[in-house]
C-alpha cells in the first residue's frame, strides 16, 4: 500500500471515481516532486506565466485577487487535497494569487505531466474535471453568499461548507474542525469588515451554534446552523463514487 493511497487528494477523488492501482500509480507519480513553502510569501503571482500546478498534501492556502489600489479580494482557501493553479496551467497567465496561511507541503505538476497522465488515465482525468467543476460549485455559492445571504447566514454558510470539505479528506467531522484562518481573512473572503466578522462570531457563539477560538471551530448544533444557512451540500457533490 502507498503512501498516495492515504493523501488528501486521493481521499477526495475517491468520492467520485474507485481508483484502480494503475490510477493510484499515475496519482503517486504526480506527487514526485514534493516541495514546501512558508507562510506569507506567494507562492504563484497574479499575472505569472509558465507556472506549475500543485497538489496541497499540508497546510491551508487563500488565493485572492488584486485590484488596481493595493486592496484584495480572497477567492477562496485551500485545503489538503486541493490543486492549487490548475485552472490557470492550461490559460497563457494566472489570474490570481496563491499565499500560503501557514507553512505547508505541495507536490509541483508540470503542465507536461499533468496531460500524460491525463492520456493515460481518462478516469483520473474526469476525476480531476470533477474536482475542478466543485470548486466552480463553491465559487458560484460564495458569490450568492456575498450578494444575498446577510451576515449570520454567509459566516454559517462558511464554516458548514469547510467542514464537508475537511470531511471529505479526515480532517474534520459535523462536530468541528481545526482551522488556522484569522477574522481578517474571514473578513476578505466575506465581503464583511474585521469588526462585523468579530461580532457575527461573538452572536453565533452566544447562540449556541458554533463556536472559532484558537484556531478550532466547534459546531455545537448542526442541525441550527444548517437552518440558519439554509445549507444544501448537494453542490459538494461528495455522498459517493459515481464511476466504479
Amino acid at each position: 500500500m502507498t503512501l498516495v493511497e492515504h493523501s488528501p487528494l486521493t481521499r477526495k477523488l475517491s468520492a467520485f471515481v474507485a481508483l484502480s492501482e494503475v490510477e493510484l500509480a499515475v496519482l503517486e507519480r504526480l506527487h514526485e516532486r514534493r516541495r514546501s513553502f512558508v507562510a506569507g510569501r506567494d507562492m504563484v503571482h497574479q499575472g505569472q506565466s509558465s507556472q506549475a500546478a500543485y497538489i496541497l498534501s499540508a497546510g491551508w492556502v487563500c488565493s485572492y485577487k488584486l485590484q488596481a489600489d493595493g486592496t484584495r479580494q480572497i477567492v477562496d482557501f485551500q485545503v489538503p487535497g486541493d490543486f492549487l493553479g490548475l485552472r490557470s496551467v492550461l490559460l497563457r497567465t494566472s489570474d490570481h494569487s496563491f499565499e500560503p496561511i501557514v507553512d505547508i507541503e505541495a507536490a509541483e505538476v508540470m503542465t507536461s505531466d499533468l496531460l500524460d497522465a491525463f492520456a493515460q488515465t481518462p478516469r483520473l482525468a474526469t476525476a480531476i474535471l470533477w474536482a475542478a467543476s466543485r470548486d466552480e460549485a463553491m465559487v458560484v455559492e460564495h458569490l450568492v453568499g456575498i450578494g444575498r445571504r446577510d451576515a449570520d447566514a454567509r459566516m454559517a454558510h462558511f464554516l458548514l461548507e469547510l467542514a464537508s470539505r475537511l470531511a471529505l479528506v479526515g480532517m474534520g467531522s459535523k462536530d468541528g474542525y481545526d482551522c488556522p484562518l484569522t477574522q481578517y481573512h474571514l473578513a476578505d473572503a466575506l465581503g464583511l469588515s474585521a469588526v462585523h466578522v468579530n461580532r457575527v462570531l461573538r452572536q453565533l457563539r452566544e447562540s449556541g451554534r458554533v463556536t472559532f477560538r484558537d484556531g478550532h471551530v466547534t459546531i455545537h448544533d448542526h442541525d441550527r446552523l444548517v437552518d440558519l444557512a439554509e445549507f444544501d451540500p448537494a453542490y459538494l457533490d461528495q455522498i459517493g463514487p459515481l464511476l466504479k
